[in-house]
């Protein structure tokens, strides 16, 4: 196998600087017993090999040097060169043995992630800017998803994105992880250490894709930082993801599931010695991504968390009514609130509004710099946007049940993020 793959578990793997630091941290955990999904880390420099291939290295150079209708033909050129030519033989080869060693299991789906360089670092968590692709198990699938992994790094949203931060995507470049798929029963997020020194966890039934988009609202599950089990509150789970057995994930509706806890107390204290375990390994408060099968808990991800000292309120607010939901983790802000219900109405959202809306999902990272306070009827503390809101210290509140029916346009809004509360005036 040619050295631009190596096992997950493996300590090459733990270099960052080749690897990205979403498959180092997995490499981190594996090294110190913690479970894992396995596969193997793909290289960089496959990125570099393969754009040097195609000869696009001065486009790369184009998209942020020009301007206007210049650089949007650069970054197109990118992205349709990267998902459409082949992959050159030197990388497709060793990648090809991969594949046949993951599918000889039977049965076997594989998962190809993202692990761009400048992603999951603790001023660029990047998170739901690039791609995953599940449920893969066919070959012709499984070399388009690296593909389009490679041709994330220039997608719209993660070029405003890196803009925004003083990234230039020229200087930088994608690794990926190729795993067996986990056929999870359960999946969710966590956040090591929250404003109240607690752990929180977020869980929904199936794999966790909806809970990452913002389309659920997750079971919240607290414990204390000792360990043990203060409160279970069940989400508002209406669907869950399953795998499509090659064709992806799926919505499935889940009518007798959405009152009912997707992972049971003895799960949810197991998980969250996992957690600080990871957080140990680590060095830093951490941000998982877990998934549970048959077998047991696999820790898909370990990003730097951001921990927010909690804000006291004017006394003027606690006379007002409040609604309560899951918080992002960070931030106190007020502004006016602009009840979005679709997209196309983003552009009357101004500078400082308090963005009401039913779903936060990672496309409206955008917004995140103009607006004072984020405040949804779907999503929990572990979606990517939560994420995002976290790294730029922007106060969100999601899973407020009828918030864009009970929150007038127009009001004076203050947004708690570490407490979980919204309030307005009348």
């Amino acid at each position: 196998m040619s050295d631009l793959l190596v096992p997950l578990a493996s300590k090459d793997a733990t270099d960052a600087a080749r690897f990205g630091p979403k498959a180092a941290s997995q490499a981190r955990l594996a090294a110190a017993g913690l479970p894992i999904a396995g596969g193997f880390a793909l290289d960089a420099a496959a990125y570099r090999r393969q754009v040097q291939s195609l000869g696009l290295e001065e486009t790369t150079r184009r998209v942020f040097a020009a301007d206007g209708p210049e650089a949007r033909r650069a970054a197109l050129e990118m992205k349709l060169g990267l998902l459409d030519k082949p992959i050159a033989d030197e990388i497709a080869a060793p990648l090809l043995e991969v594949w046949q060693a993951l599918m000889a299991a039977p049965g076997a789906e594989i998962a190809v992630r993202s692990s761009a360089l400048v992603e999951d670092r603790a001023d660029t968590s990047f998170a739901g800017q690039f791609e995953s692709y599940l449920g893969l198990d066919n070959e012709a699938d499984y070399f388009t998803a690296l593909r389009a992994c490679w041709a994330a790094l220039w997608s719209t949203r993660a070029l405003r994105y890196m803009a925004s931060h003083g990234l230039d995507p020229a200087d930088t470049a994608m690794a990926a992880i190729v795993q067996p798929l986990v056929r999870a029963r359960a999946a969710g997020g966590g956040l090591s250490r929250t404003a109240e020194g607690e752990m929180s966890l977020s869980a929904v039934a199936g794999l966790g894709a909806s809970l990452a988009q913002g389309e659920v609202v997750p079971d919240r599950i607290v414990l204390s930082r000792a360990g043990d089990l203060l409160e279970i509150e069940p989400g508002r789970k209406e669907h869950r993801e399953d795998c499509a057995h090659g064709h992806g994930a799926i919505g499935n509706r889940v009518p007798g599931e959405a009152g009912r806890p997707s992972i049971d107390e003895r799960e949810a204290v197991e998980l969250g010695r996992l957690m600080l375990e990871a957080e140990r390994v680590m060095g830093f408060p951490v941000e998982i991504e877990w998934a549970l099968d048959e077998v047991g808990f696999k820790l898909l991800q370990a990003r730097p968390l951001h921990v927010a000292e909690s804000t006291a309120p004017d006394e003027i607010w606690l006379k007002h009514p409040r609604l309560n939901g899951h918080p992002a983790g960070v931030g106190w802000g007020t502004g006016t609130a602009r009840v979005v219900t679709c997209e196309c109405e983003i552009g009357r959202v101004n500078a400082g509004d308090i963005l009401v809306t039913r779903v936060a999902g990672p496309a409206l990272a955008h917004i995140l710099p103009l607006v004072g306070g984020v405040v949804a009827e779907l999503g929990g503390s572990t979606s990517h946007l939560a994420s995002l809101a976290r790294e730029r210290g922007i106060p969100m509140v999601l899973g407020v049940n009828a918030a864009t029916r009970r929150i007038p346009e127009g009001a004076r809004v203050a947004v708690d993020g570490v407490a979980g509360i919204v309030r307005w005036m009348r």
